[in-house]
């Protein structure tokens, strides 16, 4: 597992060397959401006995979480192909499984690094209870991982940054924001219920608020099924596409 380490740790390097603009600033950009929609409906709005404000945290750190990993995975691929340096990638015996893992680790070690930064500075404009700790976990490492195989496939497929932009700005962006960050989907009409429990992200959102509060819009063990299937479905097309060799080799 040697090629798997030293591609984990260029990976993890890649954004670390930058920081500020890869843990930092995405930090600052979620809380800015936190306390422009909490000044505005705090003590408006409470859903399922939860204060506003402390209802938002999870979610914006759900979401936080879900563009990091993604961004991770896919602004390394694309770029390694621009600049013809994902032959020094592809050169070495490394695994499929080897490359697959080293990415997507990455990605869930950026979007954890994001999610806790926004707990440690939210913590102190929310009461947050942590009841099911070990959910926010599981959570936290299945969106961080499905987020960190998207990016691999948005990366591979797009050939200019053009391209993977519109994949985050048309796809990414809409299913997280529409996913229940700011609200129930109780409060949708049921048409909109429905559409809403086809989107996975939801159900990310949803079991990711389970662990904090104890409460959510549907049964936590249905979130992490579909969640998990979803892991399960994203990382078999990445291996398929990284055995083919798909817009990589040829």
């Amino acid at each position: 597992m040697s090629g798997f380490r030293t591609l984990l740790y260029k990976e993890v390097l890649r954004f670390w060397k930058v920081a500020i603009q890869t843990i930092a600033a995405p930090v600052v950009t979620a809380l800015l959401y936190l306390l422009i929609f909490a000044h505005v409906l705090e003590g408006r709005v409470e859903i399922n006995n939860v204060r506003y404000t402390a209802f938002l945290v999870p979610g914006l750190i759900m979401m936080s979480v879900l563009q990091n990993a993604f961004a991770n995975s896919s602004s390394s691929l694309i770029g390694a192909k621009m600049t013809g340096s994902i032959i020094f990638v592809l050169l070495p015996p490394i695994s499929y499984g080897e490359f697959f893992l080293a990415y997507v680790g990455a990605a869930v070690l950026r979007g954890a690094m994001v999610g806790l930064g926004l707990l440690a500075v939210t913590v102190w404009f929310a009461p947050l209870q942590f009841v099911a700790p070990w959910w926010i976990l599981v959570f936290l490492l299945i969106g961080g991982g499905i987020m960190g195989a998207l990016g691999m496939i948005a990366g591979i497929w797009a050939d200019k940054f053009d391209q993977l932009s519109a994949f985050q700005n048309f796809l990414i962006m809409p299913l997280t924001m529409l996913s229940g960050v700011f609200y129930s989907i109780h409060s949708l009409p049921p048409f909109w219920q429905k559409i809403s429990h086809l989107n996975p992200f939801f159900y990310l959102i949803d079991g990711l608020r389970y662990g904090f509060f104890g409460v959510s819009d549907v049964s936590p063990f249905l979130s992490l099924a579909v969640s998990t299937a979803f892991l399960l479905m994203v990382s078999v097309v990445i291996l398929l596409l990284l055995r083919k060799g798909y817009k990589l080799r040829y």
